[in-house]
Formats: structure tokens, sequence, C-alpha cells
């Protein structure tokens, strides 16, 4: 039987909401969080991301870039709820941060440029939270900016993001004219005066009231489509009461099967408190969403949202400082308190926690606990790494990890003075415990230390990391992109025989494999296919098992340059064992050298990766960039016209991008931007090779 303290722990978690800011770069997140902070009172002066002051983007590169590189958490009330918020970048380079968070998060706030709508990064991080099941709003921002326009943005949403966006509110006044919206669930106006903090409530201006009637219903219309309470009352009165409409919508925002709209201007402080409401009122509470799952053994474990459960909580982001380690973590379950010891169910280590720390961006205050549904940052686990599972020693669990994905880019890094090679590699490791999407690793070739990341930024601002936090000297070298290598025709019938006999035991394989290009329709993520088409049990299914496993060591090198192979299917067709030297070794043996040599017999071809590139550039200087993006062996697949500047876009090989943004910037006199978006790989010029298949 359940005490009245969990009842009232229950009660608390009901009033938690653990969110993130989602956004291309330059729509406003971080100008965002700074007014939820500001309207919220939890801090006094509005911080601005061009006067580098705001709170969030608190490292030096993120202010003199003027763009958010790092998660940032913050906390703050409203309406008696604590909102847990984290900050995520909108850079591609820094696609992996945003991932680290959306494991941890129960809903997210994706802002949105009113005159650009869906960018392409806006799409990537959407489709990171579908991954992830996160419950979305949408918040239109920079109202107020010339060109701006609702109906658009809420199109382009509809359109390139296959969601049905449910609009909440009326824009009253356009462009430098916009100075508040109406609410269509209350059927009431909220202005914002000049320089006024706080909305004043007042009826719907008479020239708007038609309009606002006529989006109400239809809200009301394509929120009954949707949602069969609201159907059944539709029916009934042809209305929905506003009671009927919030359920609705909160529903409908958690089952993902629309996404309420609302709009506003964050720099000027217009549409925040509402924002704020539709946190509390729509995105759910760890009360709200399911119990998460982990493993143990081969066991499938659940653990609810309950203080009073097993402890079990998820790292997702470790700050490794030369006087300490600062390690994030999501509570799932359970209670942690300070001076507790945890396992890292991982490692089997495990980890005192000294101190527990509410987050605020770089700055803290220690607490005594932490419970299910607070994210809080700890200090004591000396070992922890990012997508560690840390729960109590006499209930273990594992949960899954926050995705990593491959590296694309790569530099040589070394010290400038040879004494400070072995603090280089250290500062190199330090680094790559903080982010996972880095790796370090030694050339077999050249002896070269090589630092790999997911773009050019990434690399910069990790070596700009070290030269100022650890005031090293380094010297990087030119960015080399990571290929890849696949099959355009392959091989049947492929016989290879494994036999070694050197005294005692000997090993015997023998496997026949059909090699070909996995189908298109595999998967852009497809890398592999096995499947054994043995008959009559020539080859018993443990072998089989261990062909599969050889041909994926085989994998991890290509016959063209040593790369990555991808895009592969094998089927074993035959094979034969011997009665005392078969073994799973042998087989896996067998399997990798067999899948070595169809490769050789095969034809292949090089990969290289590919991003969208979108350049915005004055329209005087459209040929130029036309003509530059060609030269660097780009497609164009669209131009359109936005605000008097003209928007391209292309998709150009990552290697051809390096040195870009000077390029363009001396091409348009300062005034061109671009972003890019990962698509992928594609054959590199000149790449088909191996042998007559």
């Amino acid at each position: 039987m359940r005490t009245h303290q969990h009842r009232s722990l229950d009660a608390a978690l009901d009033t938690v909401r653990n969110i993130g800011i989602l956004a291309h770069v330059d729509a406003g997140k971080t100008t965002v969080t700074e007014r939820i902070l500001y309207t919220t009172g939890t801090t006094h002066k509005r911080g601005e991301v061009h006067d580098g002051t705001t709170i969030t983007d608190f490292d030096s590169q993120e202010r003199d870039r003027g763009i958010t590189i790092f998660a940032a958490a913050v906390s703050c009330t409203w309406a008696g709820h604590r909102v847990n918020l984290i900050d995520t970048p909108g850079h591609v380079d820094f696609a992996d941060e945003v991932e680290r968070s959306l494991r941890v998060l129960d809903g997210a706030i994706a802002v949105f440029d009113a005159v650009a709508g869906v960018e392409p990064q806006s799409e990537s991080v959407w489709h990171q939270a579908d991954r992830h099941a996160v419950p979305r709003i949408a918040f239109v921002n920079k109202l107020d900016r010339a060109g701006a326009d609702l109906d658009t943005a809420v199109a382009s949403i509809r359109d390139r993001l296959r969601t049905v966006p449910l609009v909440v509110q009326l824009p009253i006044g356009s462009e430098d004219a916009f100075r508040g919206v109406v609410d269509l669930l209350r059927m009431r106006a909220l202005v914002w005066a000049d320089g006024a903090d706080t909305c004043e409530e007042c009826e719907v201006p008479a020239e708007l009231r038609e309009e606002a009637a006529r989006r109400r219903r239809l809200l009301e219309e394509a929120v009954a489509e949707l949602h069969p309470a609201a159907l059944e009352e539709f029916c009934v009165r042809s209305a929905l009461s506003e009671a009927t409409l919030t359920g609705a919508l909160r529903d409908l925002t958690r089952t993902g099967e629309g996404v309420v709209v609302l709009c506003g201007s964050a720099y000027r402080n217009r549409g925040v408190e509402p924002l704020l409401e539709a946190v509390v009122a729509y995105l759910p509470s760890p009360a709200d969403v399911p119990p998460v799952r982990g493993t143990f053994g081969d066991e499938v474990r659940e653990r609810a949202a309950d203080p009073a459960g097993p402890f079990a909580a998820l790292a997702f982001k470790v700050n490794a400082t030369a006087t300490g380690r600062l390690t994030y973590l999501r509570v799932y379950s359970g209670t942690l308190e300070k001076g507790q010891t945890v396992l890292d169910a991982g490692t089997g280590r495990r980890e005192r926690v000294g101190r527990i720390l509410r987050v605020q961006a770089d700055r803290h205050v220690d607490v005594d606990a932490a419970v299910a549904g607070d994210i809080v940052a700890v200090i004591g686990p000396k070992s922890v790494r990012p997508g560690a599972t840390l729960c109590a020693p006499d209930a273990p669990l594992v949960l899954e990890p926050p995705s990593v994905a491959d590296p694309v880019v790569s530099v040589a890094v070394e010290a400038r003075r040879s004494t400070d090679t072995e603090r280089l590699m250290a500062a190199l490791v330090r680094l790559a415990e903080e982010d996972p999407s880095l790796v370090v690793r030694t050339d077999a070739e050249t002896g070269q230390t090589v630092l790999s990341g997911m773009g050019e930024l990434h690399l910069e601002v990790a070596a700009e990391k070290i030269r100022r936090d650890q005031g090293l000297d380094v010297r990087v070298g030119r960015p080399q992109v990571a290929h890849r290598e696949t099959l355009v025709r392959g091989v049947s019938g492929l016989v290879y025989r494994h036999v070694k006999q050197d005294g005692g035991a000997g090993q015997f394989a023998h496997v026949v494999i059909d090699v070909e290009p996995l189908e298109a329709d595999a998967g852009e993520d497809a890398v592999f296919a096995f499947r054994s088409a043995v008959v009559g049990g020539r080859v018993p299914a443990e072998y089989a098992r261990a062909v599969e496993a050889g041909c994926r060591d085989a994998l991890a090198e290509g016959p063209l340059g040593g790369h990555p192979v991808t895009g592969v299917r094998v089927t074993l067709t035959d094979g034969a064992t011997h009665p005392k030297d078969s073994s799973e070794m042998a087989f896996r043996t067998a399997g990798r050298f067999a899948l070595r040599e169809a490769l050789r017999a095969s034809a292949m071809v090089l990969l290289e990766p590919v991003v969208e590139v979108t350049v915005t550039v004055p329209d005087d200087a459209v040929g130029g960039v036309l003509g530059d993006l060609a030269a660097r062996r780009g497609r164009v697949s669209g131009s359109t016209t936005r605000g008097g500047a003209a928007v391209v876009t292309a998709t150009v090989p990552l290697a051809e991008l390096f040195g870009y943004a000077t390029r363009l910037r001396s091409r348009t006199q300062g005034r061109g931007t671009f972003t890019t978006r990962a698509t992928g790989y594609a054959p590199a010029p000149a790449a088909v090779a191996g042998g007559t298949a």
C-alpha cells in the first residue's frame, strides 16, 4: 500500500517538465531560452546573444562565434511547475549534442524562423526527435522581422515535416507592427506594450474577430478529425469547448499525431508567457511517459518514474576538467542522495556521489538529493562516460545509451613543442571523454595523432578548446573526409577452404558464398546483411553464425583503400565440416578471408560524404556563388527568393567545402551565409575498380 508521502511525490512529478529547445542555426533558440529565464524571474536581466551576455551560451567560444556549441541545462519555475530546460546546438556539426539531450528529455519546443520557415537543420533535429518519440510544440519566432509570415511558416511545417500543425494563435499586427496574439482557445487578445515585460489581456480587436472565429473553427475541425472524444462532442454540438480542445491538444501532442503551433518574437519578449503556459498544458511530465526499459543479461526490466523505486539514471553529458569531472544525469527511478554509492552497470565499477548540483548553465546550487524525473549534475564519479547507466548496486540495469554517429572528418594534430606531446594526448583523451563523437587514434602508417569528428567546425572548436583550456600550442593539419567502399557488382559461388595443421588439433572450414549489393530499399543505414541458404545441415547453424561474424570482420577494410565497406549482402550457399578439426574459430576465419577475396574480385566503388548546402546571398551575388558551387562539384537542386535575398540549395561533396566560409564571405562582401545538412554518401569521381566479376 502506497503511503501519503509517495502520493505527494507523484503529485510533485506531475509538476516537472524536462524539455529541450530545438531549431536551425539562428532561429532564436538561445534567445527563447533567455526570455524564458527572464520571464520566470530566474534572471533579472535579458541576456543577448550579440552582446555575449547569455546564460546558456557561457563558453568563450560560443560568445565569440555567436552560436550554441554545447548543450546547456537550466532550471526555472512557472505556475508551480519546475521546468528543466536544455538549450541545444543548431549547427549540424554538433548534432551529437542534440542526440544525447533528446535521449533524456520528455518534450521539446521546436523553434522556427517566421521568414525562413523549416530550414535544413530544422528537419534534421525534428527527425531526431521522431526517433526518440519526444512530443513537441512549435514556436514560430521572429514575427517582427520584415517578410515574416505565420501561414507560410506553418505550411512549411506541414509539407516538409509531414505533421499536422494545430495553430492556436493569430498574430496581431505584422512585421514591425507585431504587438500581440489572439488566443484562439479562450478567444482573448494578449498584447505587449512597447518595453513591457508582461502582456495585457483584452478583447479581440474588432478587425480580427471574424478572422479569429474562422481560425478557431479550422482548429476545432482539425482536432475533431484526429481525436475521437473531440469528434463525438463536435458531432453533437458542432463546436468544441475550451476544456475539450485543451485536453485533445494535450493528447495529440503526446501521441505525436499533431503539433501545437504558437508564435511571437522572443527578442522583443512577445509570446513567451503563452509559450510557457503551453509547455505546462501540453508537454508530458515524467509521470506521463512510459516506464523506461533496460536490460540486465538477457532479462528486460522496467523502471517507472517512482521516487521510492530502485535508483536508475542515465549519464548523458560529462564535463572533464583539470580540477574534476561533472557528470550530468537524468534520474528515471528512485532517489539519489549525497554520499551514496552507485553502480556503473556497463563497467561493473562502483562510484561514490560526493555532491549533487542543480544546474544553471555554468552555475550550480548544491542539493541534498535528486528524485525520479530530475536532471542534475553530480561530482564524485571518476570514470563514468556519456551513455553510462548508474543504478542501485542491488538492482542492476543497463539503459540504452544515446547513439553516436560515425565521424566524417579527420585532422592530424600535434604539439608544436615536443615536450608538450604527452599533455596534448591527455587533453585529447579528456575531450573524447566529454564528446563521444570525437575519436582520437594514432595512424599506423604515419605515426600521427588523428582527431576525427562531425565536421570542420567541430574539429576547429575542439582544437581551440585545447589551446584555451590547456594553454597548449597545437598544429592542425588539413581536414580529410572519411570514405566508404561499396559494391557495384558482386560475385557468385566463391569457394574458400581454411585448412591449418601444425600439430595437435587442426582447423578446417569450407565455405561457398555469394556476394551482391544490398537492395536500394534496404534503408539508408543498411551496412550488411547475411543469410544462410545451406541445405542438408552441411554447415551447422553455430558455424553459419561464425561465418557471419567473420564477414563483419572483413568489412572493416575494403580493397580500394582500406576504408570501411557498406551495402553488402552475403549468402552462405554451401560448405563442409571436419568431424574433429572444424570449430567456430575456423569458420570465422574462413568467413573473413572468403569475403576479402570476394570483394577483391568484385566491382567496387569509393564513396565520399556529401551534404546539402543552403546558401543565402544578395541577389547580385548569385552568379558568382553558383559558379563557385559548380567548381566544387555541387549540384544545384533549388533556388528561391526570400526577403530580398536568394536562397540556393545544392548537394556538394563534404571535402569540397573546407574553407568555403571564407570564400563565401569574400565573394559576397561578408553578406552571404550558408548552412549544411549531412545527406549520406555518394560515389566519388573515377572511383570504380575491382575484378571482372
